[in-house]
């Protein structure tokens, strides 16, 4: 073996698997120990942790995990509500609920703080006369807050801060994994919610991670406030609050949106 030389006064052993390796002026010298295997199995187990024991998912392939709460499955819309309060008024078809333009955008009726989310969506396959930010715009927000751009980015320039995944106005994706208009993409987004103090005084500010379509775009980013089309984003106080999907006068669609509550998300939040 190859030994660092050291100061020839000086010395350094340490011990691999009982094998005690001595270095002394550059020459390293080997015996054996009477560290026993018995030893050995000890000492490891001082690094062992054995509780708590993870709970028992159930996660089939391309299906929904055993412990996250179902928001939409194709059926109906009886876990949202309009964003005004009442019955959602998007129409379901196909297993899919799409925007009815004009009717405002649906949140979900149960309220989250730190979650991973799944959604899938579509922008329509008709691009005709549309370009920009006016072809296929939607929005995934967060605490009804923080928005995931939903917008059909696939040969559509606009401003990036602005396109598919992003965190409007606020981060551009790593890159742009866009499918054509018309096919099914998705999201899987793990969020952690700001907490504030008593006072009302941000002491965390959220953090978003993005996977579209499988690709990470958002890694563990700082969101800086709520989401503003015009003027900077700041924080304001707030607790736990719905999913909502925004209506931006496009037929975008959404289909198997699933949620996991995370377990870092404390009282303080709600």
């Amino acid at each position: 073996m190859n030994a660092r030389v050291i100061s020839s006064t000086r010395y350094s052993a340490w011990c691999l698997g009982g094998l005690l390796v001595a270095v002394s002026g550059g020459m390293a010298v080997a015996e054996t120990t009477d560290v026993s295997q018995e030893e050995r199995e000890r000492q490891a187990a001082l690094t062992e942790v054995w509780e708590p024991v993870p709970e028992m998912v159930d996660a089939p392939d391309d299906g929904v995990p055993s412990d996250a709460v179902v928001l939409f499955d194709g059926e109906n819309l009886d876990g949202w509500q309009s964003e005004q309060g009442g019955a959602a008024e998007w129409h379901v078809e196909d297993g899919a609920m799409t925007v009815s333009r004009g009717s405002g955008g649906i949140q979900t009726r149960e309220e989250f703080c730190d979650v991973q989310l799944h959604v899938e969506w579509r922008a329509p396959a008709d691009t005709a006369g549309y370009e920009g930010q006016d072809r296929g715009n939607s929005g995934i927000f967060l605490q009804q807050r923080y928005e995931v751009q939903v917008l059909d980015s696939w040969q559509n320039p606009t401003y990036p801060n602005g396109q598919a995944a992003s965190i409007y106005k606020q981060y551009i994706p790593l890159v742009n994994a866009s499918r054509e208009p018309g096919e099914w993409q998705s999201y899987d987004i793990i969020y952690t919610a700001p907490q504030f103090d008593d006072s009302g005084s941000l002491t965390s500010p959220a953090y978003a991670t993005v996977l579209h379509n499988g690709v990470l775009v958002q890694n563990h980013v700082e969101i800086q406030g709520t989401t503003e089309w015009i003027g900077a984003p700041e924080y304001e106080a707030h607790g736990c609050a719905p999913i909502f999907l925004q209506d931006h006068d496009a037929d975008v669609s959404y289909r198997n949106i699933w949620v996991r509550p995370l377990d870092t998300a404390s009282d303080s939040k709600s």
